[in-house]
């Protein structure tokens, strides 16, 4: 019997497992058929002190016992650490995650913002600030996913005698779609590719696809779209008026998620002693190699997912021959270095947008709803967050099922706004009411300028999400 068969009944790695070993070549000496073993060891390793005396099996039950008493138990804070949310009527499982994270040693303290909705560990829209550690999965799978916005020295009466110009311009000058690249006669140059890509043994095999990815978009809620920026106040960088703007959301692509499955599978490892229901919020502490490796490696997809945006909005200006008039951009799913409470925090927001004092970005509603351009508060019991988009109402599943083609086209053609592609499962009717949200949050940000889409590219049905 092979050690991954020993591991499926339960026998731990170490003395047990040899031990293990032993047991069944004594009990095939014995003459207990081979048949049995499996469900006589599975016995032993659920009740290892029925069989202690045991002469075939006695030693294996003395080292599942030992093992039990030398393995790490997991220690909770001895009271939650605290978070505050925003917004009425969240999804009560994205409550329960923030609750279960408030539970690790680590959390120092939380937020929840009004777009909240369930996720992997820490729930999209959840902040969660740590001591000293850093939790791959509060960041999230697509590390770094942002949002740019970029203003054209063109009217915006263009969306309307020249669509299939600007939508032209979107299909040639980006890619959409899990896995999808430029062929290598067309990949993107950006400074990116000279970074030091050998940060970890990982990021080094991956440099190749990030290359061929570069300047491409993603699916599930990924998109690039035109639309009409009214600017409501001058400090945003514009005069007071309406502009032909280009918005688009997507992050690292597949190194990213890459790097986030694998430095989560190594923090699950270190932490074998988190329940099943904390295992996605196994972290990495600062101080350790391993946390060294993946906080060098977060940092290099952050400056990969910025340079995706940098060649999409670069080309698409240059194949309208546009000049660019305002630069705006953000992103979310990350972890800073900030000083909170008088002390250095690692503060998570995943599906959260940085909100401080002055702090300019992008909040974007669906594709048949307004987005706004904010200027953080500094709030500090958000820890300096805000809302990243209105928020999911419904999941995938039950948008597709809830939803016609004919249903969203009414709804579309009723906001003026034209889709050049979509899953049925990002259909605007499956998000929150965006000015709730911005409500909501209005302790938070400031509203700058408000972005109506009105041409809208997103992966066609069938991609997986990368969200």
């Amino acid at each position: 019997m092979k050690a991954r068969k020993f591991a499926q009944l339960g026998v731990p790695s170490g003395a047990a497992m040899k031990a293990a070993g032993t047991a069944v070549r004594r009990a095939r000496e014995a003459g207990i058929p081979k048949k049995s073993l499996p469900d006589i060891i599975t016995a032993v390793v659920e009740n290892p002190e029925d069989y202690l005396q045991d002469t075939i099996f006695g030693d294996l039950a003395d080292a599942l016992i030992v093992a039990e008493a030398e393995s790490p138990r997991f220690k909770p804070r001895e009271s939650p650490a605290p978070f505050r949310i925003w917004g009425e009527g969240l999804d009560h499982n994205a409550i329960k995650q923030m609750e279960n994270a408030a539970q690790i040693p680590v959390a120092v303290r939380g937020a929840l913002m009004p777009d909240a909705h369930l996720g992997y560990g820490l729930p999209i829209g959840g902040v969660l600030g740590t001591r000293n550690a850093v939790i791959p999965y509060a960041v999230g799978v697509d590390i770094a996913c942002r949002m740019k916005l970029s203003v054209f020295d063109m009217s915006p009466h263009v969306l309307g005698g020249e669509q299939k110009r600007l939508s032209n311009a979107i299909e040639k000058e980006t890619r959409f779609g899990t896995g999808v690249v430029f062929q290598r006669k067309d990949r993107r140059d950006h400074a990116v590719m000279e970074a030091d890509w050998g940060v970890t043994s990982l990021t080094r095999r991956l440099k190749d696809k990030a290359w061929a990815q570069l300047g491409t978009s993603g699916s599930g809620n990924h998109f690039v779209e035109f639309g009409v920026l009214e600017v409501l106040d001058e400090e945003a960088g514009l005069p007071k008026g309406e502009y032909l703007a280009l918005l688009s959301h997507s992050g690292s692509r597949g190194p990213g998620a890459q790097v986030a499955n694998f430095y989560t599978k190594l923090a699950r490892e270190l932490h074998p002693e988190l329940p099943k229901e904390l295992t996605h919020l196994a972290w990495l502490d600062l101080d350790s190699s391993e946390g060294q490796e993946y906080w060098n490696a977060m940092q290099l997809m952050g400056e990969y997912a910025a340079a995706n945006h940098a060649c999409i909005h670069k080309h698409i200006a240059k194949n309208l021959g546009a000049k660019v008039l305002l630069d705006v951009e953000n992103h979310h799913n990350f972890a800073w270095k900030e000083e909170h409470d008088g002390e250095t925090l690692i503060v998570h927001r995943k599906g959260s947008t940085p909100a401080g004092q002055g702090v300019m970005g992008i909040i974007p509603g669906s594709m048949g709803a307004p987005g706004f351009l904010v200027r953080g508060k500094g709030n500090d019991a958000s820890l300096h967050s805000a809302s990243h988009g209105a928020g999911r109402r419904m999941s995938r599943k039950k948008a597709t099922q809830s939803f016609t083609w004919s249903d969203v086209k009414k709804y579309l053609r009723e906001r003026n706004v034209t889709l050049l592609s979509a899953g049925l499962d990002e259909v605007p009717m499956a998000y929150k009411d965006i000015h709730e949200v911005m409500s909501a949050q209005s302790d938070l940000v400031d509203i700058m300028a408000r972005f109506d889409p009105r041409l809208v590219k997103m992966a066609p049905a069938g991609h997986r999400p990368e969200d």
